[in-house]
């Protein structure tokens, strides 16, 4: 079953005016508004937050919103730089979440993601990296994931909520309460619907579709049909210049998984040697399978560093060969390297120059396909004295790794296993400086037979004016089965300023 994103950019002319100036609030030298042309009106065609709280919006003519807002600063629109910047913000997702990427225009881009959630945690975790790429680039963006397209473009505009996951199936449910403007109807033909009494999608559902067709065209039945999935509405997926592509086209429609990695094969083969032309290697491979029936199932494989081995490349894109659903049967096949850097020859080690290092890339391709990118990752110290932010994630092969924890403090030890967040424990304990004499945690309670600390540890003033005071006292302790905690007080154990004086468990000795 096909998953489609929608990106909603409502205020998307605005925020790319911003992001150029290197202004962080649309709002920072007063109220923004862009204004274009309808008919021989000159009219708002966006308008900054700021402006839309001064109860000015989209349609309104500039004159009236001069009048309303003496002091507003007017920009000129300019429908094909927005269009431009739209397509390349499309590129650049292109590489970051699915193979199938297309721009919306006037403020949406449209992700094919089928196939592609599993290198992300899954749909939801995939959605909210998304959202949280696209909040750090300075840009505005509603997100609606579901079966279809219509469903997806109509949920991410008009649902209330920044981040819309519908569940396979679950079209029909949500899009019964929307608008009929939901359907990508055209003005007239929603003005006319209403006219008739039907104010939502639901309204139209079950309705006869022979009177509605002769009433207002194929297009309103096509369209309803399209966002309920009944109907395909294939994705034109982006291509940038240059992009190293190759296309396989079958006089019959091929299905079975042996002639399917047979012809996988020999496209890899074809590719690598375009990529060894070129100098590059593979970072990220994308195969779209057109079906006869006009659908399109894709396979993405990344890769720790750039390759263009053959047999390795064969072998990660076979591996995911269970995953396609080839219907009636595949007509075209492409494989494109949607991420490719330079990759030039190196002499190999050998025991007279030096030892050879383990290549580990094979098996970090093979773990981070089968279980997602984000499943697979190195741990690298950075200099914080507060533990859960002296640690971050970073790629397997990244070469800014630090093995064990070497940059950590010596002078304490730290637990092998640290909790992604501090529990909160039950304790009893005399202040200020004693460790507890027994623990609750997680319901079992542990009674203390030696304990080691305080070790005292501050808050990062220079980052958050709430952490000025703030103090935490870490302790070892060990219970009666010889299990090992590492355990802190906030607070000094005095003054109240400087801390709640809860106790927390923060880590376990291995």
């Amino acid at each position: 079953m096909a998953r489609v994103i929608s990106v909603f950019l409502p205020m998307w002319p605005i925020d790319r005016r911003q992001r150029q100036a290197g202004v962080t609030s649309p709002s920072a030298e007063g109220p923004l508004i862009i204004a274009g042309r309808a008919g021989n009106r000159r009219v708002i065609t966006a308008a900054c937050p700021a402006a839309l709280d001064l109860g000015l919006r989209v349609g309104m003519t500039v004159s009236r919103a001069q009048a309303l807002v003496p002091d507003l600063r007017i920009e000129a629109g300019d429908a094909g730089t927005d269009a431009a910047a739209l397509e390349r913000l499309a590129l650049w997702l292109l590489q970051r979440v699915a193979p199938i990427v297309s721009a919306d225009p006037p403020d949406g881009i449209v992700i094919d993601s089928s196939g592609a959630d599993h290198l992300h945690g899954g749909e939801a975790a995939m959605l909210e990296a998304l959202a949280g790429k696209l909040a750090l680039s300075g840009i505005t963006a509603r997100l609606a994931l579901a079966d279809s397209w219509g469903a997806a473009h109509a949920l991410a505009r008009h649902w209330a909520d920044g981040v819309t996951v519908v569940p396979p199936g679950g079209c029909d449910a949500a899009l019964a309460p929307l608008p009929l403007e939901a359907l990508r109807l055209p003005a007239a033909t929603a003005a006319g619907l209403r006219d008739l009494g039907f104010e939502t999608i639901r309204d139209l559902m079950d309705q006869p579709r022979a009177p509605l067709t002769r009433r207002f065209g194929e297009a309103l039945c096509r369209r309803l049909d399209q966002a309920r999935g009944l109907a395909s509405e294939p994705i034109a997926p982006l291509r940038p210049e240059g992009l190293i592509e190759i296309r396989r086209a079958f006089a019959e429609p091929i299905a079975a998984p042996e002639t399917i990695a047979r012809y996988i094969g020999k496209l890899v083969v074809q590719l690598c040697t375009e990529l060894t032309a070129t100098g590059l290697g593979a970072r990220r491979l994308d195969l779209l399978c057109a079906r006869i029936d006009n659908r399109t199932e894709v396979l993405r494989v990344g890769l720790a560093v750039p390759q263009r081995d053959p047999a390795r490349l064969t072998r990660l894109l076979c591996d995911r060969i269970v995953s396609l659903d080839p219907g009636l049967g595949i007509e075209i096949m492409t494989l494109t390297a949607t991420i490719a850097e330079p990759l030039m020859p190196r002499q190999a080690a050998t025991s007279l120059l030096e030892e050879a290092v383990p290549d580990l890339s094979g098996l970090i391709d093979t773990l981070s396909n089968r279980l997602g990118a984000r499943s697979v990752f190195r741990f690298a110290t950075v200099a914080s004295d507060v533990p859960e932010r002296a640690i971050i994630r970073i790629p397997p092969l990244a070469d800014t790794a630090t093995s064990g924890m070497d940059a950590w403090p010596d002078h304490w030890p730290r637990p092998s296993r640290l909790l992604p967040r501090p529990e909160p424990i039950e304790t009893m304990a005399l202040l200020p400086d004693h460790p507890p004499r027994w623990i609750l945690w997680r319901g079992v309670r542990r009674h203390v037979q030696c304990a080691d600390g305080p070790e005292r540890i501050f808050g990062e003033w220079w980052k958050r004016d709430a952490e000025a005071q703030a103090v935490r006292d870490y302790f070892r302790i060990e219970d009666e089965a010889g299990a090992r905690y590492w355990i802190f007080r906030q607070g000094d154990g005095e003054d109240r300023a400087t801390g709640s004086h809860r106790w927390f468990l923060h880590g376990v000795f291995g």
